[in-house]
């Protein structure tokens, strides 16, 4: 009989209980969120980074075959086509590509941030990918880092 009456006297968890645990979990969610945003923002860099040297590839193609980077054999002058990374997964929804600086020996890639990215990346900003591979950013982060 006493046993059943020390189990009745047990029914749940005081306020003070739950109160504290509300409160690790916010300290934690405080905590890890911040560092995710920064993990998803250097994912979303990482693929712009990936779909420059693709753009890179093919103008070195472009040139492998042509001897210039900005017309072809016929002197017609080159349409840069869309290319497969910016179409796969949600890349362009955070930057835009593109080509300039376009000249018979020269030409500069870029990915330009919009979106949520824009401003969440504000160390980095604008990547840029020349035809002799230096890499360069818009803002004042060293290019080391961000590349």
């Amino acid at each position: 009989m006493k046993t059943i009456r020390k189990i009745a006297q047990q029914q749940g968890f005081t306020l003070i209980e739950l109160m504290v645990v509300v409160a690790i979990v916010g300290i934690l969610a405080a905590i890890a969120y911040p560092s995710y945003m920064d993990s998803v923002m250097k994912s979303r860099r990482g693929a712009a980074k990936a779909c420059l040297s693709e753009y890179a590839h093919f103008m070195e193609r472009f040139y492998t075959t042509n001897l210039a980077y900005d017309k072809n054999t016929a002197g017609v002058n080159l349409a840069v086509p869309t290319l497969a990374c910016t179409t796969e997964g949600r890349i362009n929804q955070y930057y835009t590509f593109a080509i300039s600086n376009l000249t018979r020996s020269t030409f500069t890639a870029t990915a330009t941030p919009i979106g949520s990215q824009l401003s969440a990346d504000t160390k980095c900003g604008t990547l840029s990918l020349t035809h002799d591979g230096q890499r360069q950013v818009s803002v004042s982060g060293n290019a080391a880092t961000c590349w």
